[in-house]
């Protein structure tokens, strides 16, 4: 494994990788002493627990640092959030950042990027195809802890965002790794798992896609946050379970979708 503070690769077999890269919760220290955000709304905006569904492939990347320090899933320009409209309308700093501030943080996200590409590379050169899912999640409380959940027709439990994707190409993969989260059991039902819905796949995704096109396709795993309470931060240990039992379910069915 190669590891460094921000993240964790583990190299493992077989042609799947799995990513948690909104997990992370740590902010280096410079980035703490001006953050103007309290633990609780920092993690609200983060995936908790995400990181938790990686052991689904035996590849995986997770990000210990917050997306509040650098965001992985931004294009480099926009990845440090400095004005309240790059982050939900978040009063984010007690000052402005510094740009020098500001550079380091995208010093770790060009890292990020190299080690990304070196990984995909490793599992590009012994398999034919491969397929990245990037494990996210997201709230549907946001109009508060006691309001009505939002509607959801418009938020599904699984969001597959495809938006980069060859469907041409990887149209059937897809197909197989959404019917069989679909199919498998949850909580005395299935997983409503449908696609581009409320995302079609951040940054890291659509750079992926461009960069491996038919050889490796990446997904975006949008898991809404019926596993947790997004507003105490408290998880839901059984739930995280199933959730993960589904994830796995799909990657069995992407693996002979991988050889066809």
């Amino acid at each position: 494994a190669m590891t460094d503070k921000n993240w964790v690769i583990t190299a493992g077999g077989g042609p799947i990788i799995a990513t948690a890269i909104h997990a992370g919760h740590m902010l280096r220290p410079e980035v703490a002493a001006i953050t103007a955000l309290d633990e609780a709304v920092r993690l609200r905006e983060e995936d908790p627990f995400t990181d938790q569904w990686l052991s689904i492939a035996e590849t995986t990347v997770a990000v210990a640092v917050s997306r509040f320090e650098v965001d992985l899933n931004r294009p480099r320009d926009p990845a440090v959030y400095v004005e309240p409209k790059d982050a939900w309308g978040l009063d984010l700093w007690k000052e402005r950042p510094p740009q020098d501030l500001i550079d380091r943080s995208l010093q770790t996200y060009d890292a990020f990027y190299r080690d990304l590409a070196a990984v995909c590379d490793s599992v590009a050169d012994r398999y034919e195809r491969f397929v990245v899912l990037d494990l996210h999640s997201y709230n549907h409380r946001r109009r508060g802890p006691d309001a009505p959940v939002d509607d959801p027709m418009e938020n599904p439990e699984v969001n597959v965002g495809t938006g980069s994707v060859d469907r041409a190409l990887w149209g059937d993969t897809v197909d197989a790794f959404s019917a069989a989260v679909a199919a498998h059991p949850f909580d005395g039902g299935h997983l409503d798992v449908r696609e581009n819905v409320r995302f079609r796949g951040g940054h890291m995704s659509r750079w992926l896609n461009a960069l491996y096109r038919s050889r490796g396709c990446t997904l975006a795993i949008e898991v809404k946050k019926v596993y947790m309470d997004e507003w105490t931060g408290q998880a839901d240990e059984a739930v995280i379970v199933n959730v993960g039992q589904a994830l796995a379910a799909g990657v069995d069915a992407l693996l002979p979708a991988l050889e066809t």
